[in-house]
């Protein structure tokens, strides 16, 4: 390559940097396809502390290679209130170390890994038929070009040695580590990964291109760069949503500030340490998250009531009715939109939630408007439920992994048995409520109380069957559908009342009684229709016969 130009040089370089962020995308679509829902419910499973919420963040991430996937994905589940902030915080410091991990690979010589990745990949596309197998071995095709990528880059690079031009400029920014750092950042928030502008960083110091100090810059860039990338996706989301990018970003640029701050201490331990260029770069990447893992996560719950401060939820929207998480944009990558939909799809189960709680107050009170406001909340679900609907169906299907279908499927399951529910309160339980108050009826001090306690049992049940739809907790699942025997007896309790008022004659205590046992049918129905959202799981782990939960499993 001694001949080439200046401008051959570049172009031949560009062509490699692009068959590198192409096979970045493959290795972390190739993961996501095949082990995506589990990483998800990894995620969703950390979050009792911020300790196992560290731990969860780094395993997700060293998984997809992806920090800005994680990130969008932390940012989903945050948003939707299924995560408190400080332990979303804690995923997130652990999603910045886990997309370092590959980097300490690729850091040594692997010229005899690239040809068996290569042809282990390929072969593993070509013979294995089912998705997971086939999705892995694209990943591990992915990381064979990943690494030809980068001995491609550092033997086109070689010449930039003896070229004088290409060194001046990139030489220059030896003399201005602040705008390496920019140039670095820049990179990686075009590139979408601060993996692939960390291995673009680590050529340039392989082949002498650049000196210690300016790859210390540029790789403090690419973490701040990596970082910008959940925090412009979470614009469009509430204030929830935009916390935890927020949070990692002034993390990132308060590390870059310590950083540069330090740069010539830094440069001195690196230059003592004897390592090569490259192996350099990856322990500083890796050491520089770790330090900042270090130092915020003990200040954690401070940091995140600072950041509630700063950003307090708004007022409601003035058209509740609108979808506010359904992003078109991220139709294509499955991962990423089955969170958008599970986001929206919880929307719809606060909408429930409120539907349940005003009713019981149209028995408890005589008020027509919590009737009427009942009805404006159906249909908020309904909308809600149609645009779930359309966005689902959008899903690019070639792109779905067999465990993406199932949580495609959960999402619309649980979306129409909220839709059903929101059906039977309007329209059974708010025309009983409605004829109730307007011929002055009123139900029993102990028949409220009975129907309070169904309705605080639905609420409950509600919340259980959100966990089982997020974490996939089977035992979760068996308590529901055990409970449902709950409604039953309490059937047969209203209908031995009212076979006793009937026998009393009294018309109007026979009135009430057929109220009470008209309610009591609804609520068990709409107990059904929650239970009804965890039978797929269950039936998956072989532990429901038909509608039967399997007594010997229990």
């Amino acid at each position: 390559m001694t001949g080439q130009t200046p401008t051959q040089i570049l172009l031949a370089l560009a062509g490699e940097v692009a068959l590198l962020l192409w096979s970045v995308q493959m290795v972390t679509a190739g993961i996501s396809a095949a082990f995506g829902s589990r990483l998800r419910a990894v995620l969703a499973t950390g979050l009792d502390s911020r300790w196992r919420a560290f731990g969860a963040g780094v395993l997700v991430t060293a998984g997809l290679q992806s920090s800005t996937a994680t990130a969008m994905m932390i940012a989903s589940f945050s948003g939707a209130g299924l995560i408190a902030l400080a332990p979303a915080l804690a995923m997130m410091l652990g999603a910045n170390v886990g997309t370092t991990l590959i980097v300490q690979l690729v850091s040594f010589d692997t010229s005899t890994l690239v040809p068996l990745l290569i042809l282990a990949g390929y072969a593993g596309m070509r013979r294995f038929g089912r998705l997971p197998a086939r999705e892995t071995a694209k990943a591990v095709f992915g990381i064979g070009l990943m690494l030809l990528s980068l001995r491609l880059m550092q033997g086109t690079m070689g010449p930039v040695e003896h070229s004088q031009v290409l060194r001046t400029v990139l030489g220059s920014l030896s003399d201005d580590p602040l705008i390496a750092l920019l140039l670095a950042a820049g990179l990686s928030f075009a590139a979408h990964s601060s993996l692939a502008a960390i291995l673009i960083v680590m050529s340039l110091a392989a082949t002498g291109v650049i000196g210690t100090p300016t790859m210390l810059a540029m790789v403090l860039g690419c973490n701040l760069g990596t970082a910008l990338n959940p925090l412009v996706q979470a614009l469009k989301g509430n204030a929830a949503a935009r916390r935890v990018p927020l949070g990692n970003i002034a993390n990132r640029v308060l590390g870059c500030l310590l950083g540069l701050a330090l740069l010539p201490v830094l440069t001195r331990f690196i230059g003592q340490l004897g390592l090569a260029p490259a192996q350099a770069a990856a322990l500083f990447h890796l050491v520089f998250n770790l330090a900042m893992a270090a130092l915020f996560l003990v200040p954690l719950p401070a940091i995140a009531r600072l950041l509630m401060r700063l950003m307090p939820e708004p007022a409601p929207e003035a058209d509740p009715s609108r979808s506010r998480y359904l992003d078109k944009s991220a139709l294509a990558t499955p991962t990423i939109a089955l969170s958008n939909a599970t986001r929206e799809v919880l929307r719809m189960v606060d909408v429930v939630d409120d539907m349940l709680k005003t009713s019981l107050s149209a028995f408890e009170g005589d008020d027509l408007a919590r009737v009427a406001a009942v009805s404006r909340a159906d249909d908020v679900l309904d909308s809600l439920f149609n645009h779930i609907q359309l966005y689902v169906g959008a899903i690019a299907e070639t792109a779905l992994s067999e465990a993406d279908e199932r949580r495609l499927s959960a999402v619309l399951v649980l979306a129409i048995n909220l839709e059903h529910i929101g059906d039977i309160v309007e329209k059974n339980l708010m025309q009983m409520a409605g004829k109730r108050i307007r011929d002055q009826r009123r139900l029993a001090p102990e028949a409220l109380e009975r129907i309070a306690d169904m309705h605080q049992r639905l609420r409950d049940h509600l919340r259980l069957a959100i966990t089982v739809f997020i974490s996939e907790d089977e035992p979760t699942a068996r308590r529901i559908v055990r409970e449902k025997e709950t409604f039953r007896e309490l059937e047969r309790e209203a209908i031995e009342s009212h076979l006793a008022e009937m026998r009393t004659g009294h018309r109007e205590a026979v009135i009430v009684s057929a109220l009470q046992l008209d309610l009591t049918r609804d609520l068990k129905r709409i107990d059904a229709h929650i239970a009804a959202t965890v039978h797929g799981l269950l039936e998956q782990k072989g532990a429901l016969i038909g509608s039967r939960l399997l007594r010997a499993a229990e």
